[in-house]
């Protein structure tokens, strides 16, 4: 017996959707969740709330949520690299930078041939440690989630290897990209185009590319278009399904780009991820809310 929880569009999705399982919500109060990132050793999760400039933290041992960090310079997408540090993007910062072992925090990324990154919206570290992220302007548009500010170049996506420094645009003909995840075996990188949030009629898709050499991408084409809103954050499965937000949940969709089913939250997603002992258990960044489901699939990595 599947729940409210689960919206069964293809009988595929029977396969990951746990029966009598419900939607936790964990916490309540944000004015816009976003950047989930799971830290396995220590039980617990870190999440932005963009315009309140807070990182916020769930502990799963003890359901507790706290303050990380506040002020932290309007913080949006996080993720933890190969050495368990967080890398984050920064709106106010505009740049990509990362805390530590000692705590210490070191500005990584804020400037690509003399002009100042915009502001980095998400971002995952590929197994050979090199850092990709996007950079639309979401954080200077205005001073709700950053510091408003002109723009001194394209919003472009960006490949960042911190053994040399060197630092490359990968994609140059997106409106505004968005979130971005590999698949399981790094050979394709997909990039959510959230471009109708600034142009009629424009981009709510997610584009999937070809990695050459763990260096460059090519094609890009469409790989699904948003039937609810658009696309913001997702992650990806150890099967290779694409778990993204939307505008009423969580969208499920197949390597070969069928929608199979969904998460209904009654509030728009912006952002998910996968955590738990055996990272199973996926949670939601939904505006106000943190959520939670256990799903019968885990993390790609």
């Amino acid at each position: 017996m599947y729940t409210d929880t689960f919206e069964i569009i293809d009988k595929r999705f029977k396969r990951y959707a746990l029966g009598n399982v419900h939607m936790e919500t964990l916490y309540e109060g944000s004015r816009w969740a976003e950047g989930p990132a799971y830290f396995a050793a220590g039980k617990y999760l870190l999440w932005s709330d963009i315009p309140n400039d807070r990182i916020l933290r769930y502990d799963e041992t003890s359901g507790a949520v706290s303050v990380f960090q506040q002020p932290c310079r309007n913080h949006n997408g996080h993720t933890v690299d190969r050495q368990g540090r967080l890398v984050s993007c920064e709106h106010r910062g505009r740049c990509i930078s990362r805390v530590e072992i000692d705590g210490s925090t070191t500005e990584l990324v804020t400037h690509y041939q003399g002009k100042r990154l915009n502001s980095p919206n998400d971002l995952v570290v590929k197994s050979d440690g090199t850092i990709w992220f996007t950079d639309p302007t979401y954080g200077i548009d205005g001073d709700y989630e950053g510091d408003k500010a002109d723009s001194e170049i394209g919003s472009f996506v960006y490949r960042f290897d911190p053994a040399s420094g060197a630092l490359s645009a990968v994609a140059t003909d997106f409106v505004k990209p968005n979130g971005l995840a590999f698949s399981p075996d790094e050979s394709k990188l997909y990039i959510a185009d959230t471009g109708a949030s600034h142009v009629e009629d424009g981009p709510r898709h997610i584009r999937v590319f070809d990695v050459v050499d763990g260096e460059r991408l090519t094609g890009g084409s469409v790989f699904a278009t948003c039937t609810n809103g658009m696309f913001d954050g997702f992650r990806v499965d150890v099967d290779g399904n694409i778990w993204s937000s939307a505008a009423d949940g969580v969208h499920c969709y197949t390597p070969e780009a069928d929608l199979i089913g969904k998460i209904i939250t009654g509030e728009v997603v912006a952002n998910v991820e996968f955590g738990g002992r055996k990272r199973n258990r996926l949670y939601i960044c939904a505006t106000t809310t943190l959520r939670a489901v256990y799903v019968n699939t885990r993390a790609a990595v």
